[in-house]
């Protein structure tokens, strides 16, 4: 049971580590209220393990922290992410997998613009934002995430494995 406590935490702050990398080397492919966040693609990873819930908030966290974000961004950008993560978390149990990336797209769509409006000031009306971010998790979710749960797929028992040697 330790060395499933282990593994868990250890999955977690991997996948949180590449979340925050990811994010700080793709940052600048996002462009006000047109979002591209290459690391949401990862939102697909609780399909595959409930570690994933936690590494990717504490990651979304810690990037929008450490880059720089306003308090309002940190917190509520972060909990878009959380919130996407457990909605895929649950389409993984009920082994729904075209379903994956459906919930952080939603969550994002529903959540960042209202962060763009009221935390940074952006003018542009929230509809309109809808929008612009939806179209950026469509992509970075939809497709890139798609992608990735592909690849992982083929690869999980080896990425995710339960027990440690």
């Amino acid at each position: 049971m330790k060395n499933q406590k282990t593994m868990t935490l250890v999955q977690a702050a991997m996948i949180a580590a590449i979340y925050v990398v990811l994010v700080f080397i793709f940052n600048y492919w996002s462009f006000g209220v047109i979002q591209f966040r290459i690391a949401e693609a990862l939102t697909i990873l609780p399909y595959f393990t409930p570690a994933a819930v936690p590494g990717l908030f504490a990651g979304c966290f810690l990037a929008n922290f450490l880059g720089g974000a306003v308090m309002g961004d940190v917190v509520f950008g972060s909990l878009a992410t959380l919130i996407g993560a457990i909605g895929t978390y649950f389409a993984g149990k009920a082994k729904f997998k075209w379903l994956a990336p459906v919930p952080p797209i939603i969550a994002n769509t529903l959540i960042v613009p209202f962060v763009l409006k009221y935390c940074y000031g952006t003018e542009e009306a929230i509809p309109y934002m809808m929008l612009t971010v939806g179209i950026g998790e469509v992509i970075v979710c939809g497709i890139f995430g798609s992608l990735l749960l592909a690849v992982v797929e083929k690869n999980k028992n080896a990425i995710f494995r339960q027990e440690m040697n």
